[in-house]
């Protein structure tokens, strides 16, 4: 049975929301067990909340939290007690743990996660990848959104390699799409750094590249991996984010503004709750952490329970899909084309 360790108390609302996603995503797959993370009377305190399969749940203790008030390399080495590096411990050390998920401070467990798990064999850059809702009604995979936000061309060549080597695994896209998150789609488009990573990823074996894509191709749905630096995709992820919520607060808005909205809404209430649905970045979970030795699930600081539901989850498919095989693999094929650039 595949073991996920949870961060119980990484987050803003740690550890209730975070319990209740777990078990939400254990009651969900039957060959799935959780091993959750942190101080052992607070968790125990959210769980008899519940009904649930009691054997398949452990209980970690620690004495210790990682904030977001904290230095991450002081604080992962300082603090060997707290629920975040306990968990990534586990991950390293226990074979049947498959995935670790925390919704705590990035740079903590994108620190912890190089220190204690370590990179894959020729991964330059481990990055960050979260996916993305889009017009088709699935997803598209933006790798790296914050974790390098200064990078050489081999870094993006090799975020192209990494993604594709996500989708196969997790979502079983056969030959993902890969576009380069650009300035304009033409191919001299962009300063050197992106003009080269262009020319990297184009000869590249093993991925389906199709060039340059725009910010406004990541939600349309036209590939599915976009490529970018930390700094730029960072922003593109959080102006989504913005995007999402704006639309739904001015629709409420304009919903309850007289008698006569609020009649229209009943009438337009199950389109309204589609598109809901396809601007809600939550039901994909968190950002897999690609290039660690194992899966690495980071969700955002001010998850509920449905996104680390499906956190788990993710992290789960992208054990049983052989990610860090497949990811092995791919980053073999391209290694020549990547190396020479480095």
């Amino acid at each position: 049975m595949l073991k996920i360790v949870v961060d119980a108390m990484g987050g803003d609302n740690a550890p209730a929301e975070i319990v209740k996603g777990a078990l939400h995503a254990l009651d969900m797959r039957k060959d799935l067990s959780l091993v959750l993370t942190g101080d052992e009377n607070l968790v125990g305190h959210e769980l008899v909340k519940y009904k649930y399969d009691a054997s398949r749940v452990e209980i970690v203790h620690c004495a210790e939290v990682i904030t977001n008030d904290d230095i991450p390399t002081h604080a992962v080495r300082a603090k060997r007690d707290s629920s975040l590096v306990v968990g990534l411990k586990l991950l390293k050390d226990d074979a049947e743990v498959g995935g670790f998920v925390s919704a705590g401070s990035t740079g903590a467990v994108l620190t912890g996660g190089i220190m204690h798990i370590g990179r894959i064999k020729g991964v330059l850059r481990p990055a960050l990848c979260p996916g993305i809702p889009n017009a088709r009604g699935s997803l598209t995979l933006l790798c790296d959104c914050g974790a390098n936000a200064e990078c050489k061309p081999a870094y993006l060549a090799q975020f192209g390699v990494m993604a594709s080597a996500f989708a196969q695994a997790a979502y079983g896209i056969e030959a993902p799409r890969v576009g380069l998150l650009n300035n304009g789609t033409e191919e001299h488009k962009g300063d050197p750094l992106h003009q080269e990573a262009y020319a990297l990823l184009k000869e590249l074996p093993g991925i389906n590249f199709v060039g340059n894509i725009e910010g406004r191709d990541i939600m349309y749905g036209d590939v599915d991996v976009a490529v970018s630096d930390g700094f730029s995709g960072n922003i593109a992820l959080k102006s989504i984010e913005g995007c999402g919520k704006t639309v739904s607060e001015v629709l409420n808005r304009e919903f309850r503004r007289s008698l006569a909205s609020k009649i229209s809404y009943l009438f337009a209430r199950k389109r309204l709750n589609g598109l809901k649905y396809m601007l809600d970045y939550s039901r994909f979970g968190g950002s897999v952490f690609l290039g660690l030795k194992k899966v690495v699930v980071k969700c955002h600081g001010s998850s509920k329970a449905k996104s680390i539901s499906a956190a788990v989850l993710q992290a789960a498919d992208a054990c049983k899909g052989g990610l860090i095989g497949n990811i092995s693999a791919m980053l073999e094929e391209s290694r020549l084309s990547v190396g020479a650039a480095e």
